[in-house]
């Protein structure tokens, strides 16, 4: 059933089904609790699910100013709050992920799944920081060779071209926000996850690449990584079978 509720002014949108133990449910980067209603209706068998809409995804409006990762789990402890919901268990994807991993860091959870999660930032190469160098100085010194407007639009049309797909479907704040986001690197608070905590992971994952996992195995203690041979960055969607199978036994371990 889906519900509404304020959270500091944004108007979040989840649903909610199932009885017993509270999991909470964070999608990715570019989804709502729709890309993740398999899972849902899977957990909701045994345990009390709520998938949650971000603000600025599904049916949720985007907030007013620009969010990080702070913002928006600060949005989740808010949620847990106002419904009275205590260490639950978290699952979350991608960008999820990352929500998950701050939130458990500081707040009692029962267990936690990262399901292709965000949270590690590569190492940047001396190209990639020249090259950012450099974009930076075309953006102060255009509008001084061509004007404001055209200055405005010459940039826009090279951001559209070059960005990933994810920032070129972006809009408006939700742009800026995204670029907060994915330079957030998270290792510094992995090691205050507590809970048990289990990695589910694509073997072919190129968005978020095995290695991540494996990094996170190491800062989060006791942890554990189930790799789903030849599946991606969705592996829920690419092999539901396996992925509830792995599901079911952490969630009664």
């Amino acid at each position: 059933m889906t519900q509404t509720i304020d959270i500091d002014g944004i108007n979040l949108s989840y649903n909610v089904q199932g009885n017993g133990n509270p999991v909470i449910i964070l999608h990715g980067w570019g989804c709502s609790k729709e890309t993740v209603k398999s899972i849902s209706d899977h957990i909701s068998k045994t345990h009390l699910v709520y998938a949650l809409d971000m603000p600025g995804f599904g049916e949720t409006p985007p907030p007013c100013e620009v969010f990080g990762i702070e913002q928006y789990t600060r949005v989740v402890e808010q949620f847990c709050r106002k419904l009275n919901i205590t260490k639950p268990i978290l699952l979350g994807h991608s960008f999820g992920g990352r929500i998950s991993i701050l939130y458990s860091s500081r707040n009692q959870v029962d267990k936690v799944m990262l399901v292709d999660s965000a949270g590690i930032v590569p190492k940047r190469t001396l190209r990639y920081h020249i090259k950012v160098r450099s974009y930076k100085l075309y953006k102060r010194l255009l509008p001084l060779l061509v004007g404001k407007d055209e200055a405005k639009r010459r940039i826009e049309e090279r951001q559209n071209h070059s960005g990933s797909a994810d920032y070129r479907a972006a809009k408006g704040i939700m742009r800026q926000i995204f670029v907060k986001i994915v330079n957030e690197d998270l290792k510094h608070v992995m090691p205050n996850i507590k809970a048990p905590t289990l990695m589910i992971w694509g073997e072919l994952d190129t968005a978020t690449p095995l290695g991540d996992a494996r990094v996170m195995e190491k800062l989060i203690k006791g942890s554990g990584v189930a790799v789903m041979k030849g599946c991606g960055h969705y592996s829920f969607l690419d092999n539901p079978r396996q992925f509830f199978a792995i599901v079911d036994a952490f969630l009664n371990s």
